[in-house]
Parts: structure tokens; C-alpha cells; sequence
């Protein structure tokens, strides 16, 4: 019978194994999740595997994908190292897109490219704001800022239904739930013409290596590292256990509130009740799956915009539901959560009493009673 034997160390090959192997079991299950729908397995992992990267275009809508991932990944990543579990990225993300939207609206024809800055650094704003209202119940309060977080999202959609039902609301726009399209002087600038990638890709870029210097070239970073693997050492050797919670929540509330300011004035172009996409909650996957760190967080991102563009294919060329891509992402969770236990535990043949009995006496326990 298999059973796991505890590891004396936890495998560093494993760890860096445990994302591959969860990704070839999501395939091997989405293999049979395509032959039990009736469609062609072939066909349904070219959709999710070949189609978002087999031109120009599909590259660049696979990059437009990736950003807000990247960026919310970052500052989840920082969090989690921290042992501060901000799982409200969601809600960061919508009040930078509705903090970005009301400066974007404010722009007129006269208006030049300078309010791009503006439309970013208030994206910015409003992620740091919802999150600092998470570190200040958990600060003063105690309060879980699991639960607390959590709960924000579903008021950062009821402010955002609010505004475009109410008093962002479109006049010319047939009643619609959406706010004027914001001009051109507002728009984030793509970087080739003819594709919808944007300068957020290369933002993006830049935040990985500045996260990575962070993390592991400066002493803030070691001291929250610290606070979050050994909080009693943290104590111990005078790091304020205060100061990281702020720091983690305030800076992963800024990097979400960033991304919604890139999609709410880039892809967008207007504020809708269709917003929130789950790019927050996706992070999540993406923080893991990257192993939380920076260089690992990209190749996850990319995989999982591929799920994203994947699961739209299936829908639209297969006619599976959209919850398609949500099973993969749940897929590829529940895969490296159970991978990740090999990191720790090792997998051995161990012969069952009986067996062993056999192996010794030639005969099994029971008969060797009975005579």
C-alpha cells in the first residue's frame, strides 16, 4: 500500500516540480473533462494552449491579459510573505478603476496627455485607500482581514453599480449602466499600432524587478519576510509586526488599484457594471502558482491568460459555458495543493501486515494462527 512518509528536509526539487506537475494534471483532467462534454480533446486544449499564441494579435491580447495579473500578483505576493492573507484584491482593483474613471471623466478637449499620470496615480489612491481600511480594523481591532477583505468586494461592486447607475450614468447612453466613453487624451498609449498592448505591460515589467530588489536585496524587505515565516523572531529581533501589516496591505491595495486604472482607461475605455472580472481572485492562483516570487509570478500570469482567452474560445468556437475557464483555474488550485504536500512528504511502498507475514513465513498471519 502507498503511504507518506514525512521528508527529514522539504525537497527543493519538488518545489520548484510541484507548479509543472499541477499543470499536466489540469491538462490530463481537461482532457477528460472535453471527452465527457463530447468535444474533441484535441481541439479544446488548442483552444486554451495554441490559439492565444499563435500570432501578433494573439500575443498581445494574452499580454493585455497578463498586466493586471502581474500587478496584483505582486502585491498579494509581498502580502502572503508577510502572513498577511489580503484576499479583497478584487475590491482594490475596482476602486482604482472607479477612482481612475473619475479623474478620466473630468478630462475636455483641451486636455493633454499629462492627465494619464493622473488617471494612474488616483488608480493608485483608491487601492491604497480600500486596503487601508482592512489594516486599520485588523490593526485596531483585530479584525480578520481575511473575512474583512473579502467582504470590501462585494461593497466595491455596490459603489461601482451605484455610480454607473446613478450619478455617472451616461445621458446619451440609452439608458445603458455605463459612464461616457473617456476620450482619447485619456487613454493609456499602446505600444505598437494595430495591437491593444499597452505601456502597463512594460509598468508591469518594471514592478518585477523592483519587487524582486525589494524582496531580496534590501532590509525591509528581509524584515517582513521575517515577520511572516518567524513572527516570534521578528518580535525578538525589534521588527514592528505594525509596520508590516501596513506596508503589505497598503502596497498590494496600490498594485491592484494600479491595474484598475490600466484596464478601467486602457481596454475599457469607460466604467461598466462588467468591471470586476475576477482578475483579483485569479491573482491568487497567480501568486502560488509563481511561488510568490516576482519571476515566477510572470510565467504564471501568462498561463493564466492563456485560461482566460482559452475558456473564451471554448465558448464562442465550441460553445462550452464560461464557466469553463473558471474550472481550469480551480483545477490548476486544487492540483498544486495537492502536489505541494510531495514537497514535505515523500511517497513510499510500505507491504501491509499480511503481506509481510508472507514474505517472512511463506504464509499469511491468519493461517499461521489457525495451525
Amino acid at each position: 500500500m502507498l503511504k507518506l512518509e514525512a521528508r527529514p528536509q522539504p525537497s527543493k526539487l519538488m518545489s520548484l516540480a510541484s507548479p509543472v506537475l499541477a499543470l499536466a494534471i489540469t491538462v490530463v483532467i481537461g482532457v477528460l473533462l472535453f471527452a465527457l462534454l463530447g468535444k474533441e480533446p484535441a481541439r479544446g486544449l488548442q483552444m486554451f494552449f495554441w490559439e492565444p499564441l499563435k500570432s501578433a494579435y494573439a500575443l498581445s491580447e494574452l499580454a493585455l491579459k497578463a498586466t493586471p495579473l502581474i500587478l496584483i500578483a505582486l502585491g498579494l505576493a509581498l502580502c502572503f510573505r508577510s502572513n498577511v492573507w489580503n484576499i479583497g484584491a478584487e475590491g482594490q482593483f475596482i476602486l482604482g478603476a472607479v477612482f481612475a474613471g473619475g479623474v478620466a471623466m473630468q478630462a475636455g478637449p483641451d486636455t493633454g496627455r499629462w492627465i494619464v499620470a493622473a488617471i494612474l496615480l488616483a488608480g493608485v489612491l483608491g487601492g491604497v485607500l480600500w486596503a487601508a481600511v482592512v489594516a486599520l480594523l485588523r490593526d485596531r481591532f483585530n479584525a480578520n482581514e481575511i473575512l474583512v477583505s473579502l467582504m470590501l468586494v462585494y461593497v466595491a461592486e455596490m459603489v461601482l453599480s451605484y455610480l454607473v447607475y446613478g450619478p455617472w450614468k451616461d445621458p446619451q447612453g440609452y439608458n445603458f449602466p455605463q459612464t461616457i466613453s473617456f476620450l482619447d487624451a485619456t487613454k493609456i498609449p499602446r505600444l505598437f499600432t494595430g495591437l491593444r498592448t499597452n505601456v502597463g505591460l512594460l509598468i508591469a515589467l518594471g514592478m518585477v524587478g523592483l519587487f524582486w530588489l525589494f524582496l531580496f536585496r534590501t532590509y525591509a524587505g528581509f524584515q517582513l519576510q521575517v515577520g511572516g515565516l518567524a513572527p516570534q523572531a521578528a518580535r525578538y529581533a525589534g521588527f514592528s509586526a505594525r509596520r508590516s501589516l501596513w506596508v503589505a496591505l497598503l502596497t498590494s491595495g496600490g498594485m491592484a488599484g494600479l491595474a484598475g486604472a490600466l484596464e478601467a482607461a486602457g481596454p475599457l475605455g469607460q466604467l461598466t457594471p462588467h468591471v470586476p472580472v475576477g482578475y483579483g481572485f485569479a491573482a491568487i492562483i497567480v501568486a502560488f502558482v509563481g511561488r510568490l516570487h516576482p519571476g515566477g509570478i510572470v510565467f504564471a500570469s501568462v498561463l493564466m491568460s492563456m485560461f482566460y482567452i482559452g475558456g473564451e474560445l471554448a465558448q464562442s468556437r465550441l460553445g462550452l459555458p464560461k464557466s469553463i475557464t473558471g474550472v481550469f483555474q480551480g483545477l490548476l488550485l486544487f492540483s498544486l495543493l495537492a502536489c505541494d504536500t510531495l514537497i514535505h512528504y515523500r511517497v513510499r511502498w510500505q507491504a501491509s501486515a499480511a503481506q509481510a507475514a508472507l514474505a517472512v513465513h511463506g504464509q499469511p498471519t491468519t493461517e499461521k494462527k489457525a495451525a
